[in-house]
């Protein structure tokens, strides 16, 4: 079992500790405004990653820094939910979620030569609306009026995303609800205009366009390639989100 101390603990950014609980030791560890632990508790839970807690997080920081970071917790005995098969998240799509394309797997009878890939980026995917930027689900990401303010009125997707292998510091920024300093780390990373007529290579020409207009130095666009075949396409990359879009 945990020793509760009568001091509370407390994790740095980019901290992690080991602590025993009743049967094994697990991570406790901190990016950003998230707090994980590796026991299945905390991995099982159906809440965003930022307001998850459990037994091991409430007693190494203390009930009072865990309640008033993610409210009261539910009880031990309240079952989560079962993860789904696909490993996306148990939240309900709204009614006010984008028009955005979806990724699906590559069957490997299916010739991936003359379609556009593009690098598959760890980042949290944004649909930028012309006024604020929407998650899938149809959730709004609060983004400080700086970050916002030179992005063009056209409708664009792409992913709010920090640096290769920091996905854990790219969702602690994007999903804190907290415009702060965290964001001068996030650059708007875009690889469709949804709204835009036409086929991938006019809708891309297109966001190309309002991006160079706009200037935003925190916007880019996401370079695409030509699949020349199968042995180019690793797991690493993804097609373009039409099936129809060829070089």
């Amino acid at each position: 079992m945990i020793a509760r101390t009568t001091a509370e603990h407390t994790l740095a950014d980019g901290e992690a500790v080991q602590v025993k609980g009743s049967s094994s030791t697990y991570k406790l560890s901190r990016n950003g405004n998230v707090y994980m632990c590796s026991c299945p508790a905390w991995k099982n839970q159906g809440a965003t990653i930022d307001r998850r807690t459990c037994k091991h997080l409430r007693a190494y920081l203390g009930d009072a820094a865990e309640a008033a970071r993610v409210g009261t917790p539910a009880s031990e005995s309240t079952p989560h939910p079962a993860p789904r098969p696909s490993g996306g998240s148990a939240a309900v799509k709204k009614a006010t979620a984008p028009p955005i394309l979806l990724a699906h797997k590559w069957e490997v009878d299916h010739d991936p030569t003359g379609w556009w890939m593009s690098e598959k980026l760890d980042g949290v995917r944004a649909y930028w609306d012309g006024a604020a930027f929407v998650s899938r689900l149809g959730n709004r990401f609060v983004a400080p009026a700086w970050f916002i303010a030179d992005l063009p009125a056209d409708t664009l997707d792409g992913e709010l995303w920090v640096a290769r292998k920091k996905f854990q510091r790219a969702i602690s920024i994007v999903r804190s609800g907290d415009a702060g300093p965290g964001w001068r780390e996030v650059s708007f990373v875009v690889f469709d205009a949804p709204s835009a007529e036409g086929a991938f290579e006019d809708r891309a020409a297109h966001a190309q366009q309002v991006l160079a207009r706009a200037g935003a130095p925190h916007a880019r666009w996401h370079d695409h390639v030509p699949c020349t075949g199968s042995r180019t396409c690793a797991t690493s990359w993804r097609g373009s989100r039409r099936s129809a879009a060829r070089a």
